[in-house]
């Protein structure tokens, strides 16, 4: 696959953003973190609660309860975006995409692992160019994973409750180019946009594909899939990196 041309932004074509990550940014979540992919910057957290579900405790199910809710703040894009409180409902993008993260975590998430909790993940976004979705996924298995150690550390949590990491990316055709991780100047106007979720042991959670402006072959599905791979292992390595670095503190 071509990977020398060059991008508005001097990327190649499989060239992730700048991918950076800090603990610590919602002090009083059980674990968080502010993930930024390029300009885009998501505060994720996780917060674990000594409780489950009502319906859960009614029915007798075991185990614990994951949940996701995400949010765009009203200043993270150019123009203002209105509070969904002030709509008096969430809208269909917010609700597709909470519903994606906690889909994506509950992939490597062992609930009954997770005991008689409720895992809350967190995500707002801060600055949006493009990628919220997957910048979330990818923040929120790392707020999950620091919140999961500090519970184990406390001996309020007997073993580690996720069997592997999870991360997500986007892959698209812009200009008639497969490209990678796309930005908000690629993202809206791309003939082709695809989300794609996979573990660090490179099994698929989700693919959300769609021509938005054409169709597209099955070649050039293959090739949008093999540069998806490619970007989710190096997010993987990097998310690996930064908890090594962390839970050595």
């Amino acid at each position: 696959m071509p990977d020398q041309n060059t991008r508005h932004d001097g990327r190649t074509t499989g060239q992730l953003r700048n991918i950076t990550f800090q603990a610590g940014i919602a002090p009083h979540a059980t674990g968080s973190v502010l993930v930024g992919f390029g300009n885009t910057r998501v505060i994720c957290a996780a917060t674990i609660e000594p409780k489950v579900p009502g319906w859960m405790r009614a029915q007798g199910v075991k185990g614990g309860w994951l949940t996701a809710e995400y949010s765009m703040l009203p200043y993270s894009t150019l123009d203002r975006k209105p509070r969904d409180i002030s709509k008096g409902k969430l809208d269909g993008r917010t609700v597709e995409i909470q519903r994606l993260i906690g889909r994506s975590l509950r992939a490597v998430v062992d609930l009954d692992k997770l005991g008689e909790n409720t895992l809350w993940v967190d995500c707002d976004v801060l600055q949006a160019d493009g990628g919220t979705r997957t910048a979330s996924i990818t923040g929120a298995y790392l707020a999950t994973r620091l919140a999961v150690q500090k519970l184990i550390d406390a001996q309020k949590m007997a073993e580690n409750p996720l069997n592997d990491s999870v991360a997500a990316v986007s892959v698209g055709i812009f200009n008639g180019q497969a490209v990678c991780d796309l930005d908000y100047f690629e993202d809206k106007d791309a003939e082709v946009d695809f989300n794609v979720v996979m573990t660090g042991r490179g099994q698929f959670v989700e693919v959300q594909g769609t021509g938005e402006e054409t169709t597209f072959s099955h070649d050039q599905l293959q090739s949008l899939l093999q540069l998806a791979q490619s970007g989710l292992k190096e997010l993987a390595a990097q998310q690996t990196a930064f908890l090594t670095a962390e839970l050595l503190k």
